[in-house]
């Protein structure tokens, strides 16, 4: 308790440097879990995407079953195949059939005859599917290769464009939040430089006088990242319509963001809480460790 009680005797003597700090540590941790959370959503949104079929390649009716095959083989002999799979004109009629089962005048106008078998393929890696599609359209027996390129493209553009912007400010506000703190526990130290004194030569230990710093500074952190997650989760909360309208068709998403009450939400919610307390109070201890042994040499 006499660490504890040092700390906050300490942050409450200098009240607006500590909330100098917990500011910058707020605004630090309030961009690095926005940038967490759209880094998981986008890779959540990119690992859906990338389980569905990305080249759908349609059959002529004059194509063999050989051709087919032949196809088939070569795609799984690129060893850049996630999955690859056939779909007959029998089962693309009860896909349609099942697709268009509230429409009988549909479903009256189309039989097998005119739906062509196809080739659902997915790869290990979108960026594979340029090198796909050649290979693909150059088989006998194709007639159509539908490739979402512009769409995969897109998606992996956005999801690096916002890993690298995340990664630049997220690492710049925690330098900036490190040498804040830094610069706030040197100046308290240089307040006390007497009392520290004093302490060394009545024999405390170099812990006993550095722990009670440590901890305001793992305070400052702590705080400032408590106060960024009561932000944050209020937001996710008034955007959960607006997630659900959009991505709600990704497992995962609903899954979590679906019902703000179920077990999924509470877990990611508390989990989050925890990895932002734990990240931001190591973030403060280790600046103010920084501060106190530059002080202490």
């Amino acid at each position: 308790m006499g660490a504890l009680d040092t700390a906050r005797t300490h942050i409450w003597r200098s009240p607006y440097q500590a909330l100098a700090a917990v500011i910058t540590m707020f605004v630090t941790f309030l961009l690095a879990g926005v940038f967490f959370l759209t880094t998981v959503a986008s890779v959540a949104i990119l690992d859906y995407f990338e389980s569905k079929p990305q080249i759908t390649v349609f059959f002529a009716d004059k194509a063999t079953q050989d051709e087919i095959n032949t196809l088939k083989v070569r795609l799984e002999q690129t060893q850049k195949i996630a999955s690859i799979t056939y779909v007959s004109k029998e089962e693309a009629l009860a896909i349609y059939r099942e697709q268009n089962k509230n429409d009988p005048l549909l479903l009256e106008m189309v039989t097998a005859d005119i739906l062509p078998a196809s080739l659902e393929v997915s790869a290990t890696d979108p960026k594979l599917l340029s090198e796909l599609e050649p290979l693909i359209k150059a088989a006998g027996g194709v007639e159509e290769v539908v490739y979402q390129k512009d769409v995969v493209d897109a998606l992996l553009s956005w999801t690096n464009a916002i890993r690298i912007v995340g990664i630049v400010l997220v690492t710049l506000l925690t330098i900036n939040s490190f040498l804040i703190v830094m610069t706030v526990i040197g100046m308290k130290i240089a307040l006390r430089r007497e009392e520290v004194e004093i302490l060394t030569l009545v024999g405390a230990t170099p812990w006993y006088i550095k722990f009670p710093f440590l901890l305001e500074g793992g305070w400052y952190g702590a705080i400032g990242a408590l106060l960024s997650w009561i932000v944050i989760i209020p937001i996710v909360i008034w955007l959960q319509p607006f997630l659900l309208s959009f991505l709600g068709g990704i497992p995962i998403i609903y899954g979590v963001f679906g019902s703000l009450t179920s077990t999924a939400f509470l877990i990611f919610s508390s989990l989050f809480l925890i990895g932002l307390l734990l990240t931001g109070f190591l973030l403060g201890s280790v600046a103010s460790l920084v501060a106190v042994g530059r002080f202490l040499q």
